[in-house]
């Protein structure tokens, strides 16, 4: 059952997403940033951890889900480390995220010649 929720609710912030592409004239890197906010704001309002433990990955995994990781990233660096983890906390919180994009990036570009416009 928590594959379907995650399913459904991962298909919904995706289909939001289409919608907006498709509907509005914001472009994709714009629409990827809304999402960020969304989930960082969400997450500071305490809006996004009831629906990360309904739907696990289903909300953690698409771009809402790295605003929840920075959004509580921060919040407990803040906890550990007062003032400073506001610096410190968003990087700690999202590392690995980090490192698998840059990882995977350049995998990526040693395999495949880019071509430009």
């Amino acid at each position: 059952m928590e594959y379907l929720k995650a399913f459904i609710i991962g298909g919904i912030l995706c289909i939001i997403a289409q919608i907006l592409i498709d509907k509005t004239k914001l472009n994709p890197a714009r629409i990827l940033v809304v999402y960020v906010i969304s989930g960082v704001v969400l997450t500071a309002i305490g809006l996004y951890e009831p629906l990360v433990k309904f739907a696990g990955c289903g909300a953690t995994t698409p771009l809402t889900g790295f605003g929840y990781s920075l959004a509580k990233g921060i919040q407990k660096a803040i906890q550990e480390q007062g003032a400073i983890g506001i610096l410190t906390g968003g990087l700690t919180g999202t590392a690995g995220g980090i490192c698998a994009a840059i990882f995977f990036a350049y995998i990526t570009s040693l395999v495949f010649k880019g071509h430009p416009k």
